[in-house]
């Protein structure tokens, strides 16, 4: 078969193949261009389900008579004209097809009215010949547009609609969305000449959340928490309901991109990951959120009815909404489990699409979490040090959301926080910091010249050392690995990592003076921080052996130690040092704890070891005892 350009009118039936799926669909593209037209009321009236007939009234700004044909055209639109506006696309609809698509299946007259114009004026086409008839019209400052016969000249399209009550409740459910998403607009949904839905525009705070209750329910508001965080570009607002209210069906999962309404994956999987284990099995989370960014960051131009979207830095996105998510929950003292699966993340993004179905893990805090003994090297990069240029340059050719090259910024600030180091103070910290309470065989096998042999309360150790039985303190034996391990990297600078989100924190006069008399220092120990005012500092980026602990509780720790020192004597380097240790320290020890620290001394030297172990202990003789005993 040879090949041909094929007509206008077929070309436009196949395009209003991917626009036109039901009626539903001609609604949402309709009212999109209402909106990006400026009106700020909008009547919606759908016949038999919108199969007989559609129609759509504004109060926008209308389109001029000598473009009323030109608007039926295919490719014909006023949103964008170079390549640089389809790269920060801020309107609803832009790529001229809609009008031309539903008309070429449908029976379609268009009536508008600039203000600026005398009259008003009507175009109309009609399915095969796509002949537009323009005449005067009757109408006000707006457009209407009315379509009537819905793929009444594709019958194989026509058989595929379901009964009028189904295509109805599509309809309305685009109608809610759309409402929930532009909440100073007034929409009336009419059905057979009977009113159906009417949101009225709302202009304040209580507006707003009465309309929200009145298409999601005055139980999802009551069960809500209404969330709202700004963090450079990116501007994350809405209402998160509390695990206890789950659904039992995905009806109520809203989430918007820039005013646009979007079923993306990865939207829903941050979200999803934040209920995390809180949600009972079989059930779903119900949100209504809000996504603003700097247009130029998203393209929306990748699914054909505009349902997804690809961020330039996915990655970092998807943690930012986390975020947010997780600390609402936090606030609420909703708590969960403490670990985020970021090894699914990895397998995720390597992939072309994101599973259909949202993913179950357990997560709180931005640590990595393996479950398989191997990771995707080109998602985990080293931490750069505090002195270094943020080096790491992020590139996936399979990545699905990241198909251009993000900011360095944004792949710097996600890189810093999510990798993985080898650092052995960073596994001191995490794993003994925090205390962890494990199986016996988690814990690295010691030497059989050392060996624990029973605690001692409160924080001593009996243990077997070259057969000789010592009492060993294990504050100082910790205190003096620490002080090994620190004064290095004390010289060298630690490793920082930036906050996702700048966590402000409030002190005295006095103390913040001390902080910026000592910016230098505490930016050698990983701190970066900014005086905000007189009263409060933001940290922006903290020591990634520290990840495990509270940023506030901790900062405050060191700035409330180093202070109190400072007012005594001049702190020197090793009251730098000594208030980093405080913190690090145990408060109890157990059998495996007490094994970990062994662990820490295995790489050096027998020497220095001896002297670790003979410093922090004393010997026990118990020859009396046994001379008693015999």
């Amino acid at each position: 078969m040879s090949i041909e350009i094929l007509p206008a009118q077929l070309a436009n039936q196949i395009a209003a193949g991917e626009v036109v799926e039901r009626p539903a669909s001609v609604i949402k593209e309709l009212v999109e261009n209402s909106l990006d037209a400026g009106a700020t009321t909008i009547k919606v009236q759908v016949e038999k389900g919108g199969a007989k007939r559609i129609k759509i009234t504004d109060n926008g700004r209308g389109i001029a008579k000598d473009e009323l044909s030109l608007a039926l055209s295919r490719h014909a639109t006023s949103k964008i004209k170079t390549l640089n506006d389809l790269e920060s696309i801020s309107s609803l609809g832009f790529r001229g097809e809609a009008l031309a698509s539903i008309s070429s299946v449908s029976r379609l007259t268009l009536t508008s009215k600039p203000a600026d114009q005398e009259s008003a004026w009507q175009a109309s086409a009609e399915g095969r010949d796509m002949v537009v008839d323009i005449k005067p019209a009757a109408h006000p400052n707006g457009t209407t547009i009315d379509v009537q016969d819905l793929f009444f000249n594709t019958p194989a399209r026509r058989k595929f609609l379901r009964t009028d009550k189904t295509e109805f409740t599509h309809i309305e459910e685009v109608i809610k969305r759309i409402a929930l998403a532009c909440l100073d607009v007034t929409f009336v949904l009419i059905h057979n000449d009977k009113i159906i839905r009417q949101y009225r525009a709302a202009t304040s705070k209580a507006q707003y959340t009465k309309r929200v209750a009145q298409i999601c329910g005055q139980k999802f508001i009551d069960h809500a928490i209404e969330v709202e965080c700004v963090h450079d570009d990116l501007h994350f607002s809405g209402w998160l309901a509390k695990p206890s209210f789950a659904r039992n069906q995905n009806d109520l999962c809203y989430s918007y991109v820039n005013g646009r309404m979007m079923r993306d994956k990865l939207i829903n999987h941050a979200i999803r990951q934040a209920y995390s284990d809180l949600l009972p099995p079989d059930t779903y989370p119900a949100f209504v959120l809000f996504l603003t960014l700097n247009h130029r960051d998203v393209d929306v131009n990748v699914h054909p009815a505009k349902h997804e979207v690809r961020f330039h830095q996915g990655r970092y996105i998807h943690d930012f909404i986390f975020s947010v998510c997780q600390r609402a929950f936090n606030d609420e003292g909703i708590v969960q489990s403490s670990l985020i699966d970021f090894q699914h993340i990895a397998q995720e993004e390597t992939k072309t699409t994101v599973p259909p179905e949202f993913t179950e893990s357990k997560s709180i805090q931005y640590e990595a979490s393996y479950q398989q003994p191997t990771v995707d090297q080109s998602y985990i990069k080293p931490l750069s040090y505090v002195n270094e240029a943020y080096a790491s340059q992020y590139s996936s050719s399979g990545s699905h959301y990241n198909s251009a090259r993000p900011s360095a910024k944004g792949t710097d600030a996600y890189y810093q926080l999510m990798s993985n180091t080898t650092d052995t103070l960073e596994q001191h910290a995490s794993r003994i910091s925090d205390n962890l309470h494990t199986d016996t065989n988690y814990v690295n096998q010691v030497e059989a010249d050392y060996l624990v042999l029973h605690l001692v309360q409160p924080n001593c150790a009996l243990i077997l050392f070259h057969q000789e039985l010592r009492l060993l303190s294990l504050t100082k034996f910790e205190t003096s690995i620490l002080t090994n391990q620190l004064t290095e990297k004390w010289e060298a600078g630690f490793v920082s990592q930036p906050l996702l989100l700048p966590v402000k924190i409030h002190s005295e006069e006095s103390q913040l003076e001390f902080l910026e008399q000592n910016k230098h220092s505490f930016e050698r120990l990983g701190i970066s921080f900014n005086v905000v005012n007189n009263s409060a500092v933001q940290i922006r980026q903290f020591p990634a052996f520290l990840r495990n602990k509270d940023v506030s509780s901790s900062f405050l720790h060191l700035l409330t130690t180093l202070f109190n020192r400072n007012e005594q004597k001049p702190i020197e380097d090793k009251d730098w040092l000594l208030a980093l240790i405080s913190l690090l320290l145990q408060d109890t020890y157990t059998i495996d704890s007490a094994n970990i620290l062994f662990s820490q001394i295995q790489n050096l030297q027998s020497d220095v070891k001896e002297k670790l172990l003979l410093l922090n202990s004393t010997p026990v003789d118990l020859t009396s005892e046994l001379n008693q005993l015999m």
